[in-house]
């Protein structure tokens, strides 16, 4: 597959940006692919990358984990991990990577902007999966995502629930009372873009023990969650 001119510079400003070297043995034709939307073109788009993209950045984050925190617990870094791949974050460092700039998207996708992070973070997997089919190792992946997700690892570490709080007050109140949260959500805005359109509250047994907003259900409810876990805990007078 012979690329345009123009495509072939915008992909290797692309891989200038990661901070690879100018000589990298990249798959061109993989890596357009990999910065392409189904809405673009039906047959070479980014979905059978994707797929493999999903393995890879698990694989490189639990090496990274393993070799930067090695007295972890197994349990712990599988917790830390799964916010690390998450939708949220893979969109989020795709985002400081400019990586929309390269997504070639059509038109019916273009406008829509609640599709954004699932698009970029889609497309960030694919990514990935064009670079470790390059060299079938993580030497292209490492050098630049690595320093991505120090910061990102430090702060969950800290954190007493790894982030995941919903996670934490279910096994809490499963532990405790024998039951599971309920969550309450709202649409409150009806707007798209609006970083506060859902409230969430969450409910054990009978009582409200914390609400929050968000910009998804999922958002709103992790919100709610956290207010809920830390309420808990001091109820119990639990040591955080």
């Amino acid at each position: 597959m012979r690329l345009h001119p123009h495509r072939q510079q915008e992909l290797q400003q692309f891989i200038q940006d990661l901070g690879l070297p100018d000589d990298a043995p990249i798959r061109w034709e993989l890596l357009h692919k990999a910065l392409t939307h189904p809405t673009y073109s039906v047959d070479a788009n980014y979905d059978q990358l994707e797929f493999v993209g999903d393995a890879v950045v698990k694989l490189a984050t639990a090496e990274f984990l393993l070799t930067q925190y090695p007295a972890q617990k197994a349990g712990e870094m599988t917790a830390i991990r799964s916010i690390m791949v998450s939708d949220r974050v893979l969109a989020e460092i795709a985002a400081r990577h400019h990586l929309d700039r390269y997504l070639l998207v059509g038109s019916s996708a273009a406008g829509d902007r609640s599709g954004r992070d699932s698009r970029l973070a889609d497309a960030f997997e694919a990514v990935l999966a064009s670079l470790y089919l390059s060299t079938h190792d993580l030497s292209l992946i490492h050098p630049w995502l690595d320093p991505e997700l120090q910061p990102l690892a430090d702060t969950i570490r800290r954190d007493p629930a790894f982030l995941n709080y919903k996670g934490a007050l279910q096994e809490m109140t499963n532990a405790l009372y024998k039951t599971l949260p309920e969550y309450r959500v709202k649409d409150v805005t009806q707007t798209h873009d609006d970083p506060e359109r859902f409230s969430a509250q969450v409910w054990i047994l009978g009582e409200c023990y914390g609400s929050g907003r968000g910009a998804s259900k999922k958002a709103a409810e992790q919100a709610a969650a956290q207010i809920a876990f830390l309420e808990l805990r001091s109820r119990l007078n639990l040591d955080l």
